[in-house]
């Protein structure tokens, strides 16, 4: 089934090729079914459905499959037509598709939490399903006997999984903002480190094993990436969302990292340069720039009579400033910054206009998304969401060329 050719508009954005629609509640995750027009989607009216495309150009369900509790997370395996769903009630169904698409035949159950299922990955080579919850723990089950190999719990709610299969280490996100990275053996796990970089909940990860990158979105608005390989830690600071960053996608290829947020904002991020990295924020008991009190340093308002002032810190140099010592505003994409941010006076006059040219492009969906995946290959995204829509994208316009990286919308 080949897709529609779209004529691509001179503005580079992604161009809308289809909307699915159906679902009763939220949809919960939907998946591109790779080398086929079709689409697999859960959702939270216990439904999960397999939509194919008509001669016709629109998308109707060919499977149709009611579960027990409302689905919460999903996982297919393309080459074996494997799909796993997570479902509010803990527990994990495995279906196996039909080769036509038509028909799904259930596996079994797996009694992976106790809670609500966040994220769920399945290896093949180990024949392990790997998954976390709101149980707040990991676990690990053998997919050939159905048992529970290990399981690790977290301080709260695990949000987010990505998994390297060839060292078996597991990247799990919490709701504490914290990310805690796991080596996992047959039954028992050894925690190797934890990042704490975040001011909110982790919503979404993504792990590029070639670079040995992590990037990490949340609900701060924000996106870091993290030098796993290199032992840096945080390394870049990505702020141009407005609301908390739901799904992000790394595109090894051209160097692109794609991200989607909960007020429908899609951001494509030039990450092919040297960007610089945001400095930590300075303590000081007085602002670095004129040395005026701060309102908690006593001692200094007294011996000088003054009255103390509010402390700030400049995004530019992370100096704790003033407000009269930090009165611009500025945008500084080279170290992630895309809407203005406070700088200190002095940092601001260092600031070029061509410091300011943007290296990321922001585009609107249109939709509540929740969910966000990427069929790289074709340069094909769906997005999801509480709004009960589906919608297929064609993004070859704003990451590279079929010349350049051998994407095609057919």
């Amino acid at each position: 089934m080949a897709a529609e050719i779209h004529s691509r508009p001179q503005s580079r954005r992604p161009v809308l090729l289809s909307k699915v629609e159906g679902h009763q509640d939220a949809v919960s995750a939907a998946l591109l079914i790779p080398k086929e027009d079709g689409v697999i989607t859960a959702g939270e009216d216990r439904t999960i459905r397999v939509w194919l495309k008509r001669d016709s150009g629109q998308y109707w369900p060919s499977i149709y499959h009611t579960m027990a509790s409302p689905c919460s997370a999903m996982a297919y395996h393309h080459d074996s037509r494997r799909i796993f769903v997570g479902q509010d009630n803990g527990a994990i169904m495995e279906f196996h598709i039909s080769e036509d698409f038509n028909k799904m035949n259930f596996v079994k159950t797996y009694p992976a939490h106790q809670n609500r299922v966040s994220a769920i990955t399945f290896c093949l080579a180990s024949e392990w399903l790997i998954s976390t919850g709101h149980d707040k723990c990991i676990s690990w089950m053998c997919t050939r006997s159905g048992s529970m190999l290990g399981r690790h719990y977290f301080t709260s709610w695990a949000s987010c999984l990505q998994y390297d299969h060839e060292t078996q280490h597991a990247f799990v996100g919490d709701y504490s903002g914290q990310i805690t990275l796991l080596k996992l053996e047959q039954n028992t796990c050894s925690v190797i480190t934890t990042f704490k970089g975040h001011e909110g909940s982790i919503t979404s990860l993504w792990w590029d094993p070639v670079q040995q990158l992590l990037f990490s979105g949340a609900s701060d608005h924000s996106i870091i990436m993290w030098d796993i390989g290199g032992r840096k830690g945080r390394t870049l600071l990505l702020q141009g969302h407005h609301d908390k960053v739901q799904a992000i996608c790394y595109i090894q290829l051209t160097r692109q990292l794609v991200s989607c947020s909960a007020d429908g904002g899609i951001a494509v991020w030039n990450m092919d340069i040297s960007r610089e990295e945001a400095p930590q924020w300075l303590q000081s008991d007085s602002c670095q720039k004129c040395e005026q009190p701060f309102f908690w340093n006593i001692k200094q308002m007294w011996d000088s009579k003054t009255i103390g002032l509010r402390q700030h810190h400049c995004r530019k140099c992370g100096q704790a400033v003033c407000g009269k010592c930090s009165t611009k505003r500025s945008s500084y994409p080279i170290m992630g910054f895309e809407f203005q941010v406070r700088v200190c006076d002095s940092c601001f006059e260092s600031i070029k206009d061509e410091d300011r040219t943007s290296l990321a492009t922001f585009h609107e969906g249109k939709h509540n998304i929740s969910h966000m995946s990427m069929d790289i290959s074709r340069g094909l995204m769906v997005t999801c969401g509480s709004d009960r829509i589906v919608k297929i994208w064609d993004m070859t316009p704003v990451v590279g060329c079929s010349l350049a990286t051998g994407f095609s919308s057919r």
